[in-house]
């Protein structure tokens, strides 16, 4: 398990704040031969192509050589990217960077199919196709943290070294403070950011709700610039861990939502086109590659999260396939009608074989789809819709809704212990969220009084 190795967290990689040690100098040759993602790869040739040379074993088993490993890898990437319809040629794709091999492999795979398709449109006689654009960002959290700041400049340097590194570099790199997600008008943001997150005791709280912040920065470039699809590294290790953490905290109902390839609950849609790569295969290929990658800046998990990713680090080293296993079972659970793009936007883009998963979109198939956590964004089930609807016609404050709006499982691990201090802990929260709120609140009100209403001609 040389692979596992070379990263802090056992080689995944997959993970939002997850990376692991950059490429060594090795001839490949040398590196194909030291590094093994599985046991069981016996022969000198690849099983692939029958060509001699280094072997590299990937998961399953079977031994491939370098370039069928590479092309292994790719052909994943590429098909979850068009089999779902991901990236469309009108689209501006914003890459969420952590500088880990996930990403790394995202970047080099996405700017690949960029520069496929540039060409095509420049050979094109019609040029009817325009070639969609790549942006990326990466969220800065040192004002969690207490890494000097130099280190941090110097990672930030090294990851847009390695996207203009790229060729052609037209790739527009945005870096965020996470405290940004905070209204302008917020006096001191860092104070603020780090007064909410003290304010959560529970330690998982405090890691998802980083998570959940995270996630807003991302949104909030997408939407200030102008790109139509987020684009995570999010590989099939990251999705197994989150499989079993979810269940832990309770997160059952929602989970089909987070496993999906697709995603558009949000704003702005997230893909993960990583989906069915595990993490060890994806730093093994920045090995072979000589793939720059940035560690620096990796905050660890914690809490339940840490639990789940060294017991499916230690399921790794007894059987490989146990991550894709855990996330075959998981998809057995019927998503939910956001977890696909409607044939609206699309089907002219799309080959006649795949149109058919894109027409039968049933719009009605979940009324409670508009209805998410305010902080998580996970759906209500049942229950949790009965508790607002019951809040919304005797709540007298507006912290009564606003902590109706919380998923069960936000309330337990995210909200603070005390009651008496819910209403200092929303006035925190960025504004974006409790916005939301206030807007379904005068909706539902004048839903209420609208019988009651004059019409105009009535005067």
């Amino acid at each position: 398990m040389a692979a596992a190795a070379a990263s802090p967290c056992g080689g995944a990689g997959c993970g939002p704040h997850c990376s692991s040690a950059g490429a060594e100098e090795d001839a490949p040759a040398e590196r194909m031969g030291r590094l093994s993602i599985a046991a069981g790869a016996t022969t000198t040739t690849c099983g692939k192509c029958d060509g001699g040379g280094a072997v590299v074993a990937a998961s399953g088993g079977a031994g491939m050589c370098r370039e069928c490993f590479r092309a292994n890898l790719f052909g994943k990437f590429k098909l979850a990217v068009t089999s779902n319809a991901m990236v469309r040629p009108t689209d501006a794709v914003l890459l969420a960077f952590s500088g880990g091999p996930a990403s790394r492999v995202a970047l080099q795979f996405i700017h690949e199919m960029q520069s496929k398709a540039i060409q095509s449109w420049e050979t094109s006689n019609s040029q009817a196709l325009p070639a969609f654009g790549v942006g990326v960002a990466f969220v800065d959290e040192s004002a969690l943290s207490a890494r000097p700041e130099d280190e941090t400049k110097t990672a930030i340097g090294d990851m847009k070294s390695i996207v203009s590194s790229l060729s052609p570099s037209d790739k527009k790199v945005h870096v965020a403070p996470l405290e940004d997600v905070f209204s302008s008008g917020s006096d001191d943001k860092v104070a603020r950011l780090k007064e909410v997150v003290g304010m959560i005791g529970d330690e998982t709280g405090r890691d998802d709700f980083i998570q959940c912040l995270c996630m807003l920065s991302l949104q909030k470039i997408a939407l200030e610039n102008g790109y139509t699809k987020i684009m995570l590294g999010t590989c099939a290790s990251g999705i197994a861990c989150h499989v079993l953490s979810a269940t832990v905290k309770g997160q059952g109902y929602s989970l089909p939502a987070d496993v999906q390839y697709v995603d558009t609950r949000w704003e702005v849609p997230v893909v993960l086109p990583l989906h069915d790569c595990l993490a060890q295969e994806l730093s093994l290929l920045c090995e072979l590659d000589s793939l720059k990658t940035q560690q620096l800046l990796d905050r660890p998990c914690s809490g339940i999260n840490s639990l789940v990713a060294s017991f499916v680090s230690r399921l790794r080293e007894e059987n490989p396939s146990r991550e894709h296993t855990i996330l075959r079972t998981a998809q057995k659970l019927k998503p939910f009608s956001f977890n696909k793009f409607s044939a609206n936007g699309y089907h002219d883009f799309l080959p006649s074989r795949l149109r058919p998963k894109f027409q039968n979109v049933d719009t009605n198939e979940s009324t409670f789809s508009e209805i998410l956590c305010l902080i998580c964004g996970s759906p209500f089930s049942e229950s949790e819709l009965q508790n607002l609807e019951n809040t919304k016609h005797k709540a007298q404050k507006k912290i009564d809704l606003y902590t109706a709006h919380c998923c069960q499982s936000c309330r337990f691990q995210i909200l603070p212990s005390a009651t008496d201090t819910y209403g200092h802990f929303f006035s925190l929260l960025p504004k974006s969220w409790t916005e939301k709120v206030d807007a379904a609140s005068a909706s539902s009100l004048r839903d209420q009084i609208e019988d009651y209403l004059l019409e105009d001609d009535e005067n």
